[in-house]
């Protein structure tokens, strides 16, 4: 896998970095005192907002009862946070990575340290939920945990980011919708606005490291992080939803699996929790040429 990331690593903007720096200090969770984990299981609950379940809009869904709805839709946050905690983990990597050997004394350097203890206890915080909730821990596929060894070990400046970046965006708006929704099971929601408030930063943060690492970047290097920056974003969407999420459920899983995949419903809240997104890497010129065709595919233009 190639890089991008020039030799000379640009720095961002140091009132930017402590402004986030004194954001994380001010307004930060611990999940483990915020979150009611002894709180009863309504049956009724949902797992997410079942207008953003894979299958909510087609005919299939239609023939389901409210218990297979019920139980999809856990099955489904939990495949989503079993998703979330692998690419925390590739996150945290990339993110103390790119801050080795750089000097501790600047607040985006302990900006970057304070988001990757964010991120452990996020996953700690989903990892809990799932226990809570009992369901399994699904999971990548084995063919992007290999792809995304060499992806987290290789990747930098605006190619790490921009993965960042689509991890945190696509997941934000969904995760805003989930936290508001009474229908929703209390530790989904409550998790889901903690993730929200303490995304916010990480969010901006990867948005002015990408900023910084393009400055002066050729067309040539542009499309080649967007291009790679595509592929990141379709083993992310293409590993949100385990299949074996719809044997739990009861479904045929062939049958659902061909169903979630045409689903234009779900095509359409993708492309809305992803608007910002495709405009910010619009703006930095990594839309171009085969990421536009693959962001397309996704449903996320």
């Amino acid at each position: 896998m190639t890089t991008t990331a020039s030799p000379a690593r640009s720095r961002i903007d140091e009132t930017v970095a402590h402004r986030l720096l004194e954001s994380s200090r001010t307004l930060s969770f611990d999940p483990t005192t915020e979150v009611d984990w002894d709180a009863p299981l309504d049956p009724t609950q949902h797992g997410l907002s079942p207008e953003w379940s894979s299958l909510y809009g087609t005919p299939l869904w239609d023939r389901m009862t409210p218990e297979q709805r019920v139980t999809l839709t856990r099955h489904e946050a939990c495949s989503v946070m079993s998703t979330g905690i692998w690419f925390e983990m590739i996150l945290q990597q990339m993110v103390l990575r790119e801050l080795y050997a750089s000097d501790p004394t600047r607040s985006e350097f302990m900006f970057g340290l304070t988001e990757i203890a964010d991120e452990c206890r996020h996953s700690i915080m989903f990892a809990r939920a799932m226990q809570t909730m009992g369901v399994p821990a699904y999971g990548p596929s084995r063919l992007a945990v290999e792809l995304a060894r060499g992806y987290k070990t290789l990747a930098t400046g605006e190619s790490a980011y921009g993965g960042i970046l689509v991890a945190e965006e696509v997941l934000d708006i969904y995760q805003r919708d989930l936290m508001r929704d009474e229908r929703v099971l209390p530790v989904i929601r409550t998790t889901s606005r903690i993730h929200v408030v303490e995304e916010s930063r990480h969010m901006t943060f990867a948005r002015e490291e990408m900023k910084a690492a393009l400055e002066g970047a050729s067309a040539a290097r542009r499309l080649r992080s967007g291009t790679l920056i595509a592929i990141v974003a379709s083993v992310i969407v293409g590993n949100l939803v385990h299949p074996k999420v719809y044997a739990a459920a009861g479904l045929d899983v062939r049958e659902a699996v061909a169903a979630a995949k045409d689903n234009p419903h779900h095509a359409a809240m993708l492309r809305t929790s992803s608007a910002h997104l495709m405009e910010f890497l619009d703006e930095c010129g990594l839309v171009g040429g085969p990421a536009r065709r693959i962001y397309s595919r996704l449903h996320l233009l």
